[in-house]
């Protein structure tokens, strides 16, 4: 059922307002209040789907109400209620965030159809809030090991800010895990978040692709293209193994951090970007600064805040919480039921040498999921996941 909120000083009005609300659906809960003061009061104490608030009234006008409502519950959609005389407050409030105004007197088609329009984008918006979450547990870290523990806490309190954040750790340990649960946690999670594989890409060809190019710029550019800064403009980029990135594209995303700005490849044209940058490498960077291969003052710019995610050696106590995790999630990718492990077998898995990390035992687990029996031995272990 939708809760509906009225809040208008001219009773006939008010009346007239909850009766045509209260008449078109019998899903809709519809309260009222005499002022702004009390309609305050009542966006204080209830959750409501839904505000319909006059301009004009005394004690608090309807902008005042707006502002107030969206610092204490912003996802409430508003209506405003305007005079002839109020029009173009009632424009303004659009600005301040109001979903849309409908005129005195109300048109009775115009006012419900405003009315839906707005349930149902506050409902599409609670249906993406959900999915959002679904979303985020593929990403979340699995483990209870005290070093995981410590990641957690920190994504934690780093992901609401806008720091710079370098995760380091080898290959397969879950830097990008980190990466994702920190766009997912942040204030930016609505928007993109673009991974860029720094190894992957050709050196000749890093600039264009962070930074996009313009039409002529080199033989294949045939036509002016957008770099990877500009589609994570308001929302995240991540830079995995930026360590493998030219000095002279290290030199561009310095500039890019220092002046929130980029130029595409043969342009002179600056172009603002608004992009939290996120960073890992399996490299010793200090060791790379030594030998001329990273500039250290890009290096303080993205270690703001270091996150050093563990090989899976140092935290073995997590792995029959990573088996029990990647055992129902293959099954739930396969169609099937997951598979139980007995502890002898988890107990051998305990004593492997992990050189390949989360990544390695993920796909052991599926190997010994797809080959053993029922349950998955110490027999199946000692035949199937074969160092």
């Amino acid at each position: 059922m939708s809760k509906i909120l009225v809040i208008e000083d001219e009773s006939a009005i008010r009346r007239v307002l909850v009766k045509i609300l209260s008449e078109e659906s019998d899903t809709y809960n519809v309260q009222e209040a005499e002022d702004g003061l009390k309609g305050i009061e009542a966006v204080k104490k209830e959750d409501f789907d839904l505000v319909l608030c006059d301009i004009k009234m005394p004690k608090m006008d309807g902008v005042e109400v707006l502002e107030a409502a969206r610092k204490i519950k912003p996802e409430i959609p508003f209506i405003m209620i305007s005079g002839h005389g109020d029009l173009d407050t009632a424009v303004n409030t659009m600005r301040l965030g109001a979903f849309d105004y409908i005129s005195k007197p109300p048109d009775l088609n115009r006012l419900l159809t405003t009315v839906r329009n707005a349930l149902d984008r506050k409902e599409l918006e609670v249906e993406n809030k959900i999915l959002k979450k679904k979303v985020s547990k593929n990403y979340e870290m699995v483990g209870e090991s005290d070093s995981i523990e410590v990641i957690k806490d920190m994504i934690e309190k780093v992901a609401p800010t806008d720091a710079r954040v370098l995760i380091t750790g080898s290959n397969g340990t879950g830097k990008e895990l980190v990466a994702h649960w920190l766009h997912e946690k942040s204030p930016r999670y609505s928007a993109p978040f673009i991974e860029v594989n720094c190894a992957a890409i050709p050196s000749e060809l890093i600039e264009s692709e962070l930074f996009g190019h313009v039409k002529g710029a080199f033989t294949s550019a045939v036509k002016d293209r957008a770099g990877k800064f500009e589609a994570a403009n308001k929302g995240t980029i991540f830079l995995d193994e930026i360590g493998d990135m030219s000095l002279s594209a290290q030199a561009k995303v310095l500039r890019a951090l220092q002046e929130n700005k980029i130029s595409r490849v043969g342009s002179d044209k600056d172009i603002k970007v608004d992009v939290r940058v996120l960073a890992a490498t399996n490299k010793d960077l200090k060791k790379e600064i030594e030998d001329g291969k990273f500039r250290e003052d890009l290096y303080h710019r993205l270690a703001v805040i270091l996150i050093k995610v563990p090989a899976l050696n140092e935290r073995r106590d997590d792995i029959p919480i990573l088996i029990d995790h990647f055992s129902k999630k293959i099954a739930s990718e396969q169609g099937t039921s997951p598979k139980e492990f007995s502890k002898k077998a988890i107990q051998l898995l305990k004593g492997y040498d992990w050189t390949g990390n989360v990544r390695e035992l993920r796909n052991v687990v599926e190997r010994l999921i797809i080959l053993g029996g029922k349950e998955v031995s110490e027999e199946d272990v000692k035949l199937f996941a074969s160092k």
